[in-house]
């Protein structure tokens, strides 16, 4: 089972996200900040991919995925109401994908599934003989 860390400050949001999630067949871990997120890592090891909003308090969702990112690589989705193209790009250069609120839950679980299918390439990639 796919395990997902889900970073969003509103509440409401991130319970939808877990139980939406759950029923797809993720293993969820959820948080409603940077410092609850790590705790999260901490406990359970880096997901198999991240959701996280933009706008968090203390620090960025931006922020936070370099914070996670420290040891290791983490596929990531940034999900956010944030919709200037400079977000969109910021989230980009960190080689997550961006998907605006209000969103469409399949369009998340494809982002999901191929930020997960990148990043088992690039860990795994093939080779030539």
């Amino acid at each position: 089972m796919p395990s997902v860390l889900v970073v969003d400050d509103d509440d409401d949001v991130r319970r939808l996200l877990t139980i939406q999630l759950f029923l797809e067949g993720y293993e969820v871990f959820d948080a409603a900040g940077a410092d609850e997120a790590r705790a999260q890592v901490a406990k359970h090891g880096l997901p198999d991919v991240a959701v996280i909003d933009v706008k968090l308090r203390g620090m960025s969702g931006f922020e936070l995925l370099q914070v996670l990112r420290h040891d290791a690589h983490l596929p990531a989705v940034f999900l956010s109401g944030k919709v200037q193209q400079r977000d969109v790009d910021a989230g980009r250069a960190l080689g997550a994908t961006y998907v605006t609120k209000p969103f469409d839950i399949n369009s998340l679980l494809r982002a999901m599934a191929n930020a997960i299918r990148i990043a088992t390439a690039n860990a795994h990639p093939a080779r030539a003989d």
